[in-house]
């Protein structure tokens, strides 16, 4: 029987229980990715607010994605201080931080200008290049602190939209079958795991790009099983379009659940699971009834950064967030309904 507030070990990591933030973006930092204090501000709140692990909102490996605005970033040595005071705010409220390392998409330097290319057009050269970003992240990511990294392939960033055939065409070791199309995964994954081998390494993907030709639940199935092989920590599924509205507690919850419970049968490695999470007695029984190891939150800690541990204290409360997605438009995205969101 798997209990939400017992203790839970992972590949590096010891957690007080089995939820995690999942990765959220603030879009609070500054242009060159530095930290600013009202981000350190969000991360204390959540660390105290007993949740088990802190996954940290979508931190780019590059200087030049300009994918969207105040995105974290893992570019430069010169940042490293300022995640160490990062990890020293969430580890000292006994909570493990993981960075999210991503990209929202590559951006070619042309004549002192930056184009966004997408994986049909990019060199192989390129594409090594951004493996290489990928790892010298994590290398600043250990430096700083975090006990694991992320990498980002969900959601249609940049990994995403590589392994996906309704944007990957290629016809070289990169394209094609999802095995190729996974390569560039499978090289981020060893480049980082010999560069850093105490870091936690997991992954978020989409279990369905929902769209047309795009990434199926089968291919993330396969996708997740080559990465299992290859000694990924664990798997954090999610899926394109998220943030489902009208969620409600105990009518539609967990809309992701089918797809990570299968790919929990098929790998070795735990399977965490996101999306649409508003009660602990449901969140048990995807635990007790799959075999999900964690559950995932994000929108819930937005309005309640201290959910956890009001669960933890009474199991009959039920999350306040109401899944308006006005949070997307807010500063910082913060909950709109909080009294104290300025």
């Amino acid at each position: 029987m798997k209990h939400l507030f017992e203790p839970v070990k992972m590949h590096h990591m010891e957690l007080k229980n089995r939820l995690i933030r999942s990765a959220t973006w603030e879009g609070t930092a500054n242009p060159d990715g530095s930290i600013t204090e009202e981000a350190y501000d969000i991360y204390e709140e959540l660390a105290k607010g007993g949740v088990g692990a802190i996954i940290t909102g979508f931190t780019s490996v590059a200087l030049h994605d300009d994918y969207f605005g105040g995105m974290m970033r893992l570019c430069d040595n010169a940042l490293i201080p300022q995640y160490k005071k990062l990890t020293d705010i969430i580890h000292a409220e006994n909570c493990p931080a993981i960075t999210q390392l991503a990209l929202g998409a590559y951006y070619r330097e042309e004549k002192g200008r930056y184009r966004q290319v997408e994986p049909d057009d990019m060199t192989p050269d390129e594409i090594r290049f951004v493996i290489r970003q990928f790892i010298d992240a994590a290398v600043r990511a250990e430096k700083a602190g975090f006990d694991g990294v992320q990498i980002h392939a969900a959601h249609f960033f940049f990994l995403s939209r590589f392994i996906s055939p309704a944007v990957n065409h290629r016809t070289d070791k990169y394209g094609g079958s999802i095995e190729k199309r996974a390569h560039i995964l499978l090289e981020i994954l060893d480049g980082i795991r010999k560069a850093t081998p105490q870091l936690h390494i997991t992954i978020k993907i989409n279990c369905s790009d929902f769209t047309y030709y795009g990434l199926t639940e089968e291919e993330c199935l396969s996708t997740c099983s080559l990465l299992d092989q290859a000694g990924i920590d664990s798997i954090e599924v999610s899926g394109n379009g998220t943030s489902v509205s009208g969620i409600r507690a105990h009518v539609n919850e967990g809309y992701f659940v089918s797809a990570a419970a299968d790919i929990a049968r098929t790998v070795s490695c735990p399977v965490i699971v996101v999306g649409g999470f508003r009660s602990q007695d449901v969140m048990e029984d995807v635990l007790n009834k799959t075999k999900i190891e964690l559950i995932s939150l994000s929108r819930p800690l937005l309005r309640e950064p201290d959910l956890p541990d009001k669960m933890k204290a009474d199991s009959s409360v039920i999350s306040k967030c109401v899944s308006c997605n006005a949070c997307y438009s807010s500063h910082a995205h913060k909950c709109v309904f909080r009294r104290d969101k300025a």
